[in-house]
C-alpha cells in the first residue's frame, strides 16, 4: 500500500511538471510567433532563393518555432505515459489560457500609456523618433486574427497528433517509439504550419499567398527536421522517466496509456 501510494505521487507529479513544461512552450510560442526572423542573417548568408512552385522561398520563420519542439517532445511523453485523454486534457487546458493571454494583451494595448514612459522612450537606438505605445500595440494587437488562427491550429494540431501517436502506437506496441513520435508530429505540423498563417495573417492580415506558402514551408521544413533531430532526445526522456517512476509501474502506465487509461 505504501509503495503503491509513493508511486502515484510520482505518476502524479510527472503529469504536473509536464503539463507545466507543455503549457508554458506552449504559451511563450503563441506570444513571441508575431516575429518573423530571417535563417540567412542569422546565419550570415545569403537569401537561399529556392525556386518552390512558381516562387522563390527565403529562410523566414515565426519565432515561435523555438519553443515548439519542446511541445512536440512533451506531448509525445504525455501521450505515452498518459495516454490520449492526458494530452487532450493539456491541450484543451491551454487553449483556454491561449484565449485568456491574448484578451489580457488586448485590454493592456487599450491602456492610455503614461507620457513619461513615452518620453523616456521617444528615440530609437538610431536616434530616430520612436513611439513605443504605438509599437507595443502594432506588435501585440494582431490580436484577433492570431488568437483564432493560434487556437484553430493548435487544437487541430493536437488532436491529429494524438490520433496519428494512438495509431501508430497500437501497431507498435511499446517499439519504434521514434516512428510514432516523429510520424504524429510530421503529419499534425503540416497542417498546422498552414492553418495558423492563412487565418492570421492571410485572413485577417495582409499576406498574400506566396508569403503564406514560403514561411508555412519553411516552417514545417524546420518542425520536420527538428523532430527526426530530436528523437534522441525522447529516448533520454524515457530513460530517465523509468528511472524515476520504475520500470515496471512505468510500463504498466503506458500499457494503460496505449488503451486509453485515466490520467488521475
Amino acid at each position: 500500500m505504501i509503495q503503491q501510494s509513493v508511486a502515484e505521487q510520482k505518476r502524479q507529479r510527472l503529469f504536473l511538471v509536464l503539463c507545466g513544461i507543455f503549457l508554458t512552450n506552449a504559451l511563450i510560442a503563441e506570444i513571441i510567433g508575431t516575429k518573423i526572423f530571417s535563417v540567412e542573417s542569422l546565419l550570415g548568408i545569403n537569401p537561399a532563393q529556392i525556386p518552390i512552385g512558381g516562387t522563390k522561398l527565403d529562410f523566414n520563420m515565426t519565432a515561435g518555432v523555438v519553443n515548439w519542439p519542446v511541445v512536440f517532445i512533451t506531448s509525445d511523453i504525455i501521450n505515452e505515459y498518459f495516454g490520449t485523454k492526458g494530452v487532450k486534457r493539456i491541450s484543451y487546458l491551454t487553449a483556454i489560457f491561449i484565449v485568456y493571454t491574448f484578451l489580457t494583451i488586448f485590454v493592456a494595448t487599450k491602456l492610455p500609456p503614461a507620457q513619461f514612459w513615452l518620453d523616456v522612450n521617444s528615440t530609437d537606438s538610431h536616434g530616430n523618433h520612436f513611439n513605443i505605445n504605438d509599437a507595443f500595440n502594432k506588435i501585440f494587437n494582431q490580436g484577433l486574427g492570431i488568437m483564432i488562427g493560434s487556437i484553430v491550429a493548435f487544437l487541430l494540431g493536437q488532436i491529429l497528433d494524438v490520433f496519428v501517436f494512438s495509431w501508430l502506437r497500437k501497431r507498435t506496441g511499446s517499439k519504434h517509439i521514434w516512428l510514432r513520435a516523429t510520424g504524429s508530429t510530421m503529419f499534425s505540423q503540416l497542417v498546422d504550419s498552414f492553418v495558423v498563417l492563412t487565418i492570421a495573417f492571410y485572413i485577417f492580415g495582409n499576406w498574400d499567398m506566396k508569403q503564406i506558402l514560403s514561411v508555412g514551408s519553411i516552417n514545417y521544413l524546420y518542425k520536420g527536421s527538428v523532430a527526426i533531430l530530436l528523437t534522441p532526445i525522447l529516448y533520454i526522456a524515457h530513460y530517465f522517466i523509468d528511472g524515476y517512476l520504475g520500470k515496471e509501474y512505468a510500463e504498466e502506465l503506458a500499457h494503460h496509456a496505449a488503451h486509453d487509461g485515466e490520467v488521475l
